[in-house]
């Protein structure tokens, strides 16, 4: 028989007022305090439970309990309210009766009778075993799981003295029951509440309403452009996160941000983390920052497991090594185009899939500088037939601003749906063009009518490229705590070769969500207007010109995202980052106001390498080490070099592999004649058994000796326009 409360049954307390007795007990605070907590329970999840998931030890039981009382709601405990009186008998004679098997089915049947609503429910450790009976308790509940560190449950079992678990066989130890367990969690909750070692159940207790909150209120994650003013209260339409992965580019011509910053979170929280493998930190970390009511967190557990499953060839993913003193590399390269692109783009086709509308088709337009067009074009061509049906892909590369090998890797990547075309001109004039399509409301109404066929970006201007990469800035710090370097709480600093400054702003939000960065260490190369900007608050592009490099993917002079960083640092102002980027467009320039310049350097510092230094920089630590550098990681080592103060571990982003810029490698390693061909060029590299290993997937493209066809255009913006209607012709069905 379940306990009766005055929110379960709101027509028994309606009845009771009408009497002298229950008129005087409203009056009273005791009752007051009950009705507040009846309003708040039905304002928070209305006639739905709230249901506790986790292992047994998660403290369901004693958290439900907290929760019933905060709530002045029902708490059904399924083990005591439901198993046992169904059963007659306790749950431990049940399971020794019929054993493990026939006990899930059994305790499953069990479930099915629960018809409560507006209540705490606390479920057995295996009841998310059985699939009937959580899609029965899902239909009226949100499902909240408790996710406690396996050593933590574990203790606490010990304490207990519970050394065996439904579904436990002779052979399978506690450990390994509860660990296999965790897929079963995985597939059903609504929301995780991550529950540090030690934290008290009242705490606990706190932080599930805080989850169940936000799981109800998902109009308060919303996203406004940098370039949003503030004080204007008369905004007609709100982003979500779908919104703003589908559009890419905000309709002002700004770029999308959380209009309530990234969540932090505790350091016990970011402790829990500690032994996780990269696809657990991606999801725990991204589920935070992307509502369920925009993709599941099942959902979004599927699409990460597809996009770092089999698809990278260190099973670490972003593995962290030493390289000496204390200079540490984070190997971003180890995704199927060789990039710290694929990092994030391996994830972004899912996600994009997932979000947009069945009834339209999708066109995804992409700038690059090397090494976002292979990784955007593997990705996407990777897609189901279905989802290639609706989605293609356009990349726009500078003709003669990429190495040999990225370009030869680009247009091997085409695919039915993908297509890549260099362009006689720089990065800056792709980017701009692409920014200019995406403003031209005559030309994206045109596509929409004609062929009913949207726009999109998979640059880092597109908030869903951005957002996975401040996942492996934060699993670096964890790696370093791995690693017996740094205990939790101590500093580091990070060096991030960038043109662009997506990469170092993903840094920035790692630190502004909890990670113990110091500094952000801005390393260019010749192409420096982002480095002088920072020196001195004057971005200045008058008289400039792109000088190709050694390292192209940063041959960069216009920082798309520099404009969230400057957003970020004047605390929303957009009509200030209006007014800034006008500047910069119209005359070239801009300078940041000294309060915000004072801000901006308080966090970051910056340098420049030549393109000796470069060399040398690849040449002396392979001599010294046997690693080899890509040119621009060596442009960050020579830039840390410099700048880092050494009382603190430095991580060094490295961003691609050597591989793909063989002919730098062999000039810097001054290994005899250089090669002609790109396959030659990686063979001979490989012959020196170089750390790490020639990267083979590009080795196995390269073998192939396909020589696909690519078109090239000229500079110009109605060029591009063409091609891009040309693609849609080809690709997308016309709208009659």
């Amino acid at each position: 028989m379940l306990r009766l409360s005055w929110n379960s049954h709101p027509k028994l307390l309606c009845h009771c007022m009408v009497s002298d007795l229950y008129l005087k007990l409203f009056l009273s605070r005791s009752f007051t305090m009950t009705w507040k907590a009846w309003t708040f329970m039905h304002s928070l999840v209305g006639n739905k439970n709230i249901v506790l998931m986790g292992p047994p030890g998660a403290g369901k039981t004693t958290v439900g309990k907290i929760l019933g009382q905060k709530l002045d709601s029902s708490f059904i405990d399924v083990d005591d309210d439901v198993l046992e009186p169904t059963w007659n008998m306790t749950v431990a004679e049940k399971l020794k009766s019929i054993g493990n098997e026939r006990f899930i089915e059994e305790e499953g049947k069990a479930l099915l009778n629960l018809s409560a609503s507006g209540s705490v429910v606390s479920l057995s450790g295996s009841n998310p075993m059985n699939a009937a009976s959580m899609e029965h308790v899902k239909k009226n509940g949100i499902v909240v799981y408790l996710d406690v560190p396996t050593e933590s449950i574990m203790d606490r079992l010990k304490l207990m003295k519970v050394d065996r678990i439904v579904g436990q066989g002779q052979e399978t130890s506690l450990g390994d029951i509860i660990q296999f367990r965790k897929q079963f969690y995985k597939k059903w909750y609504d929301v995780r509440v991550l529950c540090e070692n030690g934290i008290a159940a009242e705490n606990v207790a706190d932080k599930v309403l805080h989850a169940v909150k936000r799981y109800q209120n998902s109009e308060l994650e919303c996203f406004i452009s940098t370039r949003a003013i503030k004080e204007d209260k008369s905004r007609s339409f709100v982003k979500y996160f779908s919104d703003v992965l589908i559009e890419g580019l905000a309709p002002d011509g700004g770029l999308f941000v959380p209009e309530l910053g990234l969540p932090k979170f505790t350091t016990g929280e970011w402790q829990h983390l500690l032994g996780a493998t990269y696809t657990e930190r991606a999801q725990i970390i991204l589920e935070r920052c992307i509502h369920p009511d925009d993709i599941p967190a099942s959902k979004l557990w599927e699409m990460i497991q597809m996009a770092y499953g089999q698809n990278f060839m260190c099973s670490k993913i972003v593995p962290v090594r030493h390289l000496q003193g204390n200079q540490f590399l984070l190997e971003l390269f180890h995704g199927p185009t060789a990039s710290f692109k694929d990092l994030a783009l391996q994830l972004l086709p899912h996600l994009f899939a997932y979000c947009i509308p069945q009834s339209c088709n999708y066109l995804i337009l992409v700038a690059t500088s090397g090494d976002t067009g292979s990784a955007v074009l593997n990705a996407f061509g990777q897609l189901k037939e279905s989802d290639k049906q609706r989605i293609a892909v356009i990349t726009f590369f500078p003709h003669g601003g990429v190495s040999q090998i990225q370009k030869f890797h680009m247009i091997s990547c085409q695919e039915a749906n993908t297509k890549a075309i260099g362009v006689q001109a720089d990065f800056d004039f792709c980017q701009t063009a692409i920014k200019q399509m995406f403003t031209n409301s005559d030309f994206t109404g045109f596509l929409t009518v004609e062929y009913g066929t949207a726009l999109s970006a998979a640059n880092s201007i597109n908030w869903a490229r951005l957002l996975p990469q401040v996942v492996y800035h934060a699993s670096a710090y964890l790696n370093l705590i791995e690693q017996g370097v740094i205990s939790f709480g101590s500093p580091i600093d990070v060096c991030i070769p960038t043109g662009n400054f997506g990469n170092i702003l993903a840094a920035i939000y790692a630190k502004n969500m909890g990670i113990p960065i110091r500094k952000c260490i801005c390393a260019c190369n010749q192409n420096n207007a982002l480095t002088s900007f920072l020196k001195t608050g004057l971005y200045d592009l008058q008289g400039r010109q792109l000088m190709p490099s050694l390292s192209p993917a940063i041959d960069i002079l216009k920082s798309s995202n520099l404009e969230r960083y400057l957003h970020l640092i004047a605390n929303g102002d957009g009509q200030l980052v209006t007014q800034l980027l006008l500047s910069l467009e119209n005359q070239q320039r801009f300078h940041l106001p000294e309060e915000l310049l004072q801000k901006l350097q308080q966090e970051l510092v910056a340098d420049w390498c030549s393109e000796e230094d470069c060399l040398g920089a690849i040449h002396s630590v392979f001599n010294s080490t046997g690693y080899i550098l890509d040119p621009h990681t060596a442009v960050a080592k020579v830039v840390a070099d410099r700048l880092q103060d050494k009382t603190c571990p430095v991580v060094i982003s490295s961003t691609a592999h050597y591989s793909k810029f063989a002919p730098a490698i062999l000039q810097a390693l001054k290994i005899g004649e250089i090669k002609q061909t790109p396959l030659s060029q990686l063979q001979l590299l490989n012959s020196y058994n170089p750390l790490p290993p020639v990267h083979g997937g590009l080795l196995e493209m390269l073998r192939k000796n396909e020589k696909p066809k690519y078109e090239v255009c000229a500079g110009n913006v109605n060029v591009l326009m063409e091609h891009v209607e040309g693609l849609i012709q080809n690709h997308f069905i016309k709208v009659f």
